[in-house]
């Protein structure tokens, strides 16, 4: 059970942190449940979690009020954008409530969320009206036998094609995404028609290279399609133009249709890593900040949170974990086609 808040005067906001490479801290992804209702392969796949494997319990989560003061903290040391992710995000009862919590946050201006979009359409409009700006709706194929194999035999691709027509309808102001992770002979040859079916729609499709996250998902180098041969495969049905990245930090490498129907977007972390401009920090359902996605040991705030600690010491801990941090795991995968040991699942960070 949390502790009552040890609250102090707020912090005024600061200059953005800069880690050990002089990167900022403008982005914090927060896992609000480590549970799924998918089992996708390259996450969490069936075989390891199961209906034995046992997940968090609801007083081991952060509340919706350690979340808001974490938050906070975080705003006063430079980040401006916060992502909702999983596990599956919507599985988190009320979470409009702390979508509307966040939203209220002085400096926070980008609120986004990541779902796998099959409770979507119950709850768009109330997290649209909470302050969402954006939906990102994790859809790997539009295939429906291959979607319902590869989200472990529990997803049904038209719930969430209605998920993405409802939060269409709700009018997110920053707009919707997709997520692809793209697999060589899984899903590659489904990827020109999911692009054909959103073009013109204002949706835009990220197409993702097939990580090494986790420790669980079988992952190989063959597996993965680099985003150049996805782009030219694009490029030669539908001729695409380079556009220039929307924002310092950003993931995605964007190309927009040269007839005007739309963009597209690359996620390379395998072929092209990004390392140098990440200002990503990831906080775990749990409440350990992670400062890579890849990361194998990470720093824990719950304790500090719930032992009475005041907000100077939350402070203090944010500040000089970013401070000492030097991740660059993707370049040092390329470079030395590296892999470390033991990574922090997926499920538990969000990607």
């Amino acid at each position: 059970m949390s502790v009552p808040l040890a609250r102090t005067d707020s912090f005024p906001a600061s200059p953005a942190l800069r880690d050990q490479r002089g990167r900022p801290l403008h982005d914090l992804r927060i896992s609000v449940m480590d549970r799924c209702n998918f089992r996708c392969t390259y996450c969490m796949p069936e075989s390891i979690y199961g209906d034995h494997y046992t997940f968090l319990g609801s007083q081991q989560r952060l509340s919706f009020d350690e979340i808001e003061r974490l938050c906070r903290i975080a705003a006063s040391l430079g980040v401006t954008k916060l992502r909702l992710t999983g596990g599956e995000p919507l599985l988190r009862p009320k979470l409009h409530e702390l979508v509307a919590r966040l939203r209220r946050i002085d400096g926070i201006t980008d609120l986004a969320m990541t779902t796998n979009g099959v409770l979507l359409g119950r709850h768009a409009t109330a997290l649209r009206e909470a302050g969402l700006d954006r939906v990102t709706v994790s859809l790997d194929t539009l295939d429906p036998a291959l979607f319902h194999r590869m989200s472990g035999g529990r997803g049904a691709l038209d719930e969430v094609l209605a998920g993405i027509e409802a939060a269409q309808a709700a009018r997110f102001p920053r707009g919707i995404k997709l997520n692809t992770v793209v697999q060589r002979g899984v899903n590659d040859h489904t990827v020109l028609d999911l692009v054909q079916r959103f073009r013109g729609s204002g949706i835009v499709p990220r197409l993702i290279e097939y990580m090494d996250t986790g420790n669980r998902n079988g992952w190989r180098h063959d597996a993965v399609v680099p985003s150049a041969e996805l782009v030219a495969a694009i490029h030669a049905r539908w001729p695409l133009d380079p556009l220039p990245p929307s924002r310092d930090g950003e993931v995605a490498t964007r190309f927009r249709f040269r007839d005007g129907q739309g963009e597209i977007g690359v996620i390379s972390s395998i072929s092209a890593p990004f390392c140098g401009d990440c200002s990503r920090a990831r906080l775990s359902s749990e409440g350990t900040l992670y400062t890579c996605l890849f990361a194998t040991q990470g720093t824990d705030l719950r304790s500090l949170l719930r032992d009475g600690s005041h907000d100077e010491a939350l402070h203090e801990r944010l500040r000089r974990t970013w401070l000492r941090r030097n991740d660059r795991y993707s370049e040092e995968r390329r470079e030395r086609r590296l892999r470390a040991v033991r990574k922090i699942e997926m499920h538990y960070i969000g990607g």
